[in-house]
């Protein structure tokens, strides 16, 4: 059978895939990439090496550990680090997914003559009849990541494996379960790996030594100031909760000034809105939109949004509009607009502006 190197995390959902591809009778190699070291010298929860060395033992196959800790803090953590200083929200997974975890597994996988790669992903990968691969939702919508994963490129695809596609969460513990795998209990992790306890702020603050935007205004849509707020990197759109100031009302971040350091603070009705624009595309599931032409298609905006209906059209070479069927809620600079089709496929994405 082909060999295969299985990026294992350490957590139960990659361990699974090993496992399965294993008894499936592929040559199986664990992998992890050590991409985050923190300053007390624990691994980020992406590379928790020991956990999943003991998966790698219990399941009989190889195991390596890389280092990618230069390659992470280059194509990762500078640019976020950069993007909510300008006061923008980004998305370092679907990131980290292209550049740094696809980009050093092929890599290996070209050292250690590895026909694919293979991750713990709920998603799958598969070749439409118009020849290009794409990623298709999971039959469990809920835990589906194809959000995380449209950036990747035809090439990483073609040579990925997905095998958790079909599963609950539930049928993956079990799984581990009876195969006596350690982590089969062990929660999931819902924060970026780098952050502790979703502390963006406070990462910011000790990687900069504290070197970012000072208090400033928050302000109406007229400009008119309504308080002091901490500092933007403090806050995102949509947030509402834990924005230290009292109107009367609930109010929510609907715009970060990082050229005036303001917080702009509206009523909830006023964050909705039916177009959106976005640059930095990858074309996935189709070539390219081309001049004139309207793509009918599905669209989801954040990692836990519902896709919803839309049009896109080209405005210029990397660059779309989205007109939105109905209102959607707070459309986040920096975050994702992914386009689906009917049947669940990634078409394309960008990143919102």
């Amino acid at each position: 059978m082909a060999k295969v190197i299985v990026g294992l995390s350490g957590g139960v959902d990659s361990a699974v895939a090993a496992l399965l591809l294993n008894e499936q009778g592929y040559d199986v190699i664990g992998v992890t990439l050590r991409t985050w070291q923190s300053d007390d010298g624990s691994e980020s929860r992406c590379c928790e090496i020991d956990d999943a060395k003991a998966t790698a033992d219990v399941i009989g196959i190889p195991y390596h550990v890389f280092n990618c800790l230069s390659d992470f803090d280059e194509k990762v953590i500078k640019p976020f680090i950069d993007d909510y200083i300008h006061g923008i929200t980004p998305n370092p997974c679907v990131v980290c997914n292209r550049e740094v975890k696809w980009e050093r597994l092929l890599y290996h996988a070209n050292v250690l003559q590895a026909d694919f790669i293979a991750t713990g992903h709920y998603a799958s990968v598969i070749k439409l009849e118009n020849g290009r691969y794409t990623v298709k939702q999971a039959s469990h919508i809920e835990k589906d990541q194809t959000y995380m994963l449209y950036r990747l490129s035809q090439e990483q695809l073609s040579r990925t494996l997905m095998p958790l596609s079909d599963m609950t969460k539930e049928e993956v513990r079990e799984i581990a379960k009876k195969a006596g795998i350690p982590v089969a209990g062990k929660p999931d992790s819902q924060e970026i790996c780098f952050a502790e306890d979703d502390d963006y702020a406070g990462f910011i603050e000790r990687q900069t030594d504290g070197k970012v935007p000072p208090e400033g205004n928050f302000v109406d849509e007229s400009g008119n100031v309504l308080g002091r707020h901490k500092g933007i990197i403090h806050y995102t759109v949509g947030q509402r909760k834990g924005l230290g100031i009292a109107l009367g009302h609930p109010v929510f971040v609907k715009e970060i000034k990082a050229d005036t350091n303001e917080v702009v603070l509206v009523d909830e009705e006023d964050l909705y809105a039916t177009r959106v624009t976005c640059r930095s595309l990858n074309f996935m599931g189709i070539e390219r939109i081309n001049a004139g032409e309207k793509l009918t298609c599905n669209v989801k905006l954040r990692y836990r949004h519902k896709a919803q209906p839309a049009t896109v059209r080209l405005l210029s070479e990397d660059r779309v509009e989205i007109l939105f069927d109905s209102p959607v809620k707070a459309p986040t600079p920096g975050q994702s607009a992914v386009f689906y089709d009917d049947d669940g496929c990634v078409l394309a994405g960008g990143i919102i502006e």
